[in-house]
């Protein structure tokens, strides 16, 4: 009798995962444009998931109790999960067939394959790197980085592209570190140096010019023509910040000015700076200044 045919799950396409899950996840970064990584949140009942591929990194990060089922070997393998327990399937290989015996909230996360390879590359001198499957392990970094990228889903932040290519660097040093295979050693590269005095000032002024609109890693990255991962990583050299951070920064120093000009509205303010939402920019403000804008500008 013919074997079935392998599903394959390719993150870029729309609604992919309708293929193996019961419901559609409840928040994604489709509408956002997040190209390096790509982020799924679920809630799904009790269900089966085929046996399958994945053209991306999958990073599964589980946020409830359940006991799960998994096809290996032809046998079935017990195991209970619980908030916190992360799996790691790489792309291009099988995922065998397994099924979930109660409610689960979960969130997957796809890290484009291009992208870890390129940090793999400039972390490791390798282009090709192999990652070990993990059905179940625990990694409090991993775990984190979900729970931000939910986050800052939720808030709808302006820099969310940014942020969440900052995060996948993050993401792939971190699995080349701890799960790449372990029958080759490697050693990861430090950068020390920094940026050069003129590229420093070069970038600097870009994001000025460019703070009252959404700004990319590979954006900032191409300004000096460097790679992202090469570039957030002297620049976090040069700074003591990262892209992120310092766009932030940039940001609310600026609305500080603007808010202490007396002539423009909370609501201007937060628009010149690049904030489409209100009650994001004061939820950001209050995080980094410890005030709301408008106490900040009642107390001028």
């Amino acid at each position: 009798m013919q074997s079935e045919r392998i599903i394959t799950i390719d993150a870029v396409q729309k609604d992919c995962l309708q293929k193996i899950l019961v419901q559609s996840p409840t928040l994604t970064s489709n509408e956002v444009n997040w190209n390096a990584i790509r982020f799924f949140y679920h809630r799904q009942p009790a269900h089966e998931i085929p046996e399958c591929s994945f053209a991306q990194h999958l990073i599964s990060i589980y946020l409830g109790c359940f006991q799960a089922r998994r096809m290996v070997n032809g046998h079935w393998h017990d195991d209970c999960y619980t908030s916190g327990d992360i799996g790691i399937f790489p792309a291009n290989q099988i995922a065998p067939k397994s099924q979930c015996d109660r409610q689960a909230a979960f969130i997957t996360l796809f890290l484009e394959t291009r992208f870890f390879e390129q940090v793999a590359w400039e972390s490791v001198d390798v282009s090709k790197i192999e990652i070990i499957p993990r059905f179940k392990l625990r990694d409090p970094l991993i775990q984190q980085i979900g729970l931000e990228l939910k986050r800052e889903l939720e808030s709808g932040g302006i820099d969310s592209r940014l942020y969440a290519e900052s995060m996948a660097t993050a993401l792939s040093v971190h699995l080349i570190s701890r799960y790449a295979s372990r029958d080759r050693q490697y050693e990861l590269v430090n950068y020390t140096d920094g940026l050069s005095k003129y590229k420093l000032r070069q970038i600097i002024a870009y994001i000025n010019e460019q703070i009252d609109r959404s700004i990319s890693l590979a954006e900032l990255a191409d300004v000096v023509q460097m790679s992202p991962h090469y570039f957030a990583s002297l620049f976090k050299q040069s700074t003591g910040l990262t892209p992120h951070q310092y766009v932030t920064k940039c940001r609310l120093e600026r609305a500080k000015k603007l808010l202490a000009r007396g002539d423009l509205s909370i609501v201007e303010a937060c628009h010149q700076v690049g904030y489409q939402s209100q009650s994001h920019f004061t939820r950001v403000f209050r995080q980094h200044l410890g005030i709301t804008p408008k106490a900040y500008k009642n107390s001028l």
